[in-house]
Formats: C-alpha cells, sequence, structure tokens
C-alpha cells in the first residue's frame, strides 16, 4: 500500500475507494493516528453511581478499565498486567476496592497502581519499583453533561473544544431533560463490516431509511396511525416528505436531523408535552421540537433519537463490535422509562427491525469490497457539493440545507484523512479557524 492516502480518500472532488474499508495496514494506522488521538466515549455517570464502580471497554482495541474513585472522580487504565500483559480485570462492569490479575497475583488499586507483588521477596529479592510498574493510565479524562471521554493523546485539545459546534446539537439529546438522563440497557453484538462504515451512517445518512427501512417505516406508521384512531385506508400514511438539515463538524462530527417533532413513544410525547416549558427553557424552540435524529461524534460514538446511544469498537479491517445503551430520561415516570426501553428492542437492539437491514446492507458491502475491482472502483460521496453555508439558518457551525445530502460524510473523511496523515492538534485547531461564512475552501469550486 502506498503511503499516499490520497489516491484512496478525495473529500472535496466527494469519492473515495472501498480499499480504505479493508487493508490492514490503513486499519493498524488508524487504530494509531486516529484511536490513537482522538476523544473516545468511556462511560455515563449512571454507570458507575459509587465509590469502587468499575466497567471494562475498549479504546479502538486497547482494553480498559474505568473507575469511580473514592473521592467520585472517574480514572481510566489499561486492563494489561505489567507482569506478562494479562488482563487485570475480567468482570465487565461491578464494584470492587482492588483488582488482581489471575496469572501471577499481581495487584492494583482503584486508580490503577501497582500495591502488591505475589511472592515479592521471593520473585524480587533485589526489590521492585511498584510505581514504575503500575497500570498504564489514560491521561487525559473529560466530562461533558455526565458524559466522560478519554484521550491518549496529550496534546489534543479539551473536551469541549473537540465537540465545538457539535455540543449544541449533542444538547438536544443529552440536556434536554431536567435530571439529565440514565443509561437502563446494553446490548452487545458483532457485524462482519469496517467500523467506518456503521460511524458514516448516523453523520450523514438519511436517505437509506425510505429504502432500506421502507417495510419497517409502514409497519410503525400503521401502528402510530391506529393510536390516533385512525382506521381504514386512513391509517395507511403515506410516506412523509422529509426535510431538514445536515450538520458537519471540522472535527470529523455530523448528525442530520428534520425539523418536523421526531419520533417518540405516545408515553414519552405526553410526558414532554407535559414538561414542554421546562425543556424549551434549557433547549429552545429548535432544539425541543426539530433537532432530534442521528448523529456521530468522531470517530465512534453514535446517537440516535429514540434514547439509543452506541459506540463502534473496530475489530481488524473487517469487523466491529456495536456496544449499544438505552438512554432515558432519569426522573421520567417508570411507564415512560419502559416504553423507550421496549421501543429500543423493536428497533435498534440485535434483534431490532432497523438494526437486521442495516446489518445486512453493511455486512454486504463488506463482502462485495473483498474484490480487487470492487474495492478499487470510486464511490460517490457528493450529494449536495458546494450548496453548505455556515449558521444558517441559525443553525451553528456548517449546515448543509436538507437532511439528504454527504456533506457530513465528507467532513468526516476529510478529518479522518488529515488524521491519518498526522497532521497536529495545533494544525487541526488552526485550520478549524479559518472556517468562514462562506463554504470550506476545498469546495468553492463546486458552488453552483
Amino acid at each position: 500500500m502506498t503511503n499516499d492516502l490520497r489516491e484512496y480518500v478525495d473529500p472535496d472532488e466527494g469519492w473515495l475507494r472501498g480499499e480504505i474499508f479493508t487493508n490492514e495496514e490503513i486499519y493498524q494506522r488508524e487504530l494509531k493516528e486516529v484511536f490513537g488521538r482522538s476523544w473516545l466515549f468511556l462511560a455515563h455517570d449512571s454507570m458507575l453511581r459509587k465509590p469502587g464502580d468499575f466497567l471494562q471497554t475498549y479504546m479502538g482495541e486497547d482494553p480498559v478499565v474505568v473507575v469511580r474513585q473514592k473521592d467520585c472522580s472517574i480514572k481510566a487504565f489499561l486492563n494489561q498486567c505489567r507482569h506478562r500483559g494479562m488482563r487485570i480485570c475480567r468482570a465487565d462492569r461491578g464494584r470492587a476496592k482492588t483488582f488482581m490479575c489471575s496469572f501471577h497475583g499481581w495487584a492494583y488499586d482503584l486508580a490503577g497502581k501497582l500495591i502488591n507483588v505475589a511472592e515479592e521477596e521471593a520473585y524480587y529479592p533485589q526489590g521492585i519499583d511498584k510505581d514504575a510498574w503500575s497500570a498504564v493510565a489514560v491521561p487525559r479524562i473529560e466530562e461533558y453533561k455526565g458524559f466522560y471521554f478519554g484521550t491518549w493523546d496529550e496534546t489534543a485539545p479539551s473536551l469541549v473544544d473537540y465537540l465545538g459546534d457539535m455540543a449544541w446539537y449533542f444538547d438536544a439529546y443529552v440536556d434536554r431533560y431536567p435530571g439529565g438522563l440514565e443509561s437502563v440497557a446494553q446490548h452487545k453484538w458483532v457485524i462482519g463490516a469496517n467500523w467506518k462504515l456503521n460511524a458514516e451512517q448516523p453523520a450523514s445518512d438519511a436517505l437509506h431509511g425510505l429504502i432500506t427501512h421502507a417495510s419497517v417505516l409502514t409497519v410503525r406508521g400503521r401502528r402510530a396511525a391506529r393510536e390516533a384512531g385512525l382506521e381504514g385506508d386512513a391509517a395507511n400514511l403515506a410516506p412523509p416528505v422529509i426535510t431538514g438539515y445536515q450538520y458537519s463538524d471540522p472535527f470529523g462530527h455530523g448528525t442530520g436531523f428534520s425539523e418536523e417533532q421526531p419520533g417518540m413513544t405516545k408515553e414519552l410525547r405526553a410526558w414532554e408535552d407535559s414538561i414542554r416549558d421546562q425543556i424549551l427553557e434549557r433547549v429552545g424552540q429548535k432544539r425541543c421540537d426539530g433537532v432530534k435524529g442521528h448523529g456521530n461524534i468522531f470517530p465512534n460514538f453514535m446517537i440516535l433519537d429514540n434514547g439509543t446511544m452506541r459506540v463502534t469498537h473496530p475489530r481488524g479491517p473487517n469487523e466491529f463490535e456495536i456496544w449499544a445503551w438505552t438512554f432515558v430520561p432519569a426522573e421520567a415516570p417508570e411507564e415512560v422509562k419502559e416504553s423507550i426501553r421496549i421501543d429500543v428492542l423493536r428497533t435498534f437492539s440485535p434483534g431490532g427491525m432497523f438494526e437486521q437491514d442495516d446489518a445486512e446492507n453493511w455486512i454486504e458491502e463488506q463482502r462485495i469490497m473483498r474484490g480487487f475491482k470492487a474495492r478499487q472502483s470510486p464511490l460517490a460521496y457528493q450529494s449536495r457539493i458546494g450548496d453548505a453555508r455556515m449558521n444558517a439558518p441559525d443553525y451553528p457551525g456548517l449546515t448543509s440545507p436538507h437532511i439528504f445530502s454527504d456533506e457530513a460524510a465528507r467532513g468526516m473523511y476529510r478529518h479522518w484523512l488529515r488524521m491519518m496523515e498526522g497532521t497536529s492538534w495545533d494544525e487541526l485547531l488552526e485550520l478549524k479557524k479559518h472556517r468562514s461564512a462562506e463554504p470550506l475552501a476545498e469546495d468553492r469550486a463546486h458552488v453552483r
């Protein structure tokens, strides 16, 4: 593989080659340059309620343990014993006072500090510096609205700067309700495809919903009509005319949303109506009624408007593992929380109707790109090149004036390419500053 990734990706012209989804060398570079330098989701407050509460997760393919400390702060460290590389913690989650490697018995405290070595006097008669052999700490962890992110890169911008304008859209989901959110369920499953195929979809692809999910939308539409008291032909509603906007962030984040009232369970809608004034005070009318759809915080933390949030953990170039959580308003009545949980089971769980549709697409894409011609043929990412504008109409950042657009996908791959080329965070921040009220400089040649 040539070192020039621009042979495979040209976000400015709007195309890429499938080689970036299948090539092992590209994948190994991603682990270093993308997952080794980005802010990655670790945990939510509700997952770690008390001191000693812990969970295992991944940063790329590196396993980490995330732990609530005695002072209630959050720390994380590489889940790797410094003796022979075994896991320090084998449980998915729980509460602990210490962690002990089950291979040779080295023990670590809640912050990952080595505190005990089995048979230390016999095994190390010369002594051992325990501080030097403590678990490798995640050097930077920051919190946003109860969501904890970590990065291995000490030169990365703050989490708030990393989110940038995406925080305004993220707040429509996570800062909507008094009392915030809590996680009530988790599912994990494996898909035989590249992680980027999943990540780009919530960032920019709304169009697939009308085609891939046509049967599901028909079933859900009829059910909603029956709940509204419609019968016969009136219940066979025509597909809605979808409008909206798409946001593209200079650091690869993206979201698409309709300005219509987002889909939600009847129980949640009734409860939201009862606290509408509080929601309006928190997020304003635009985010109360419209800015809910789907989004991705680069590289792999995804948001869906039915309460699903999830991470796509890479497992080689041809496989990823989804970890999905159901988030509900913490202060909502139990029947509202249960309605959201059941709706997620029906839609975006391993057996969910939408999820099965999507998985089939991603798996088939990956199968096809095993072929030499298939992975070398350019794929079109050219929808609405040149029509994005800054801060218009009253949405922060760069937005495309329709939810059907490839703008956020181009933005995702533009940032991916810069990261993969080793562009420093200082340079990336400087590039972000130069974004103006005009279309991106790279796209100006395409303005119609």
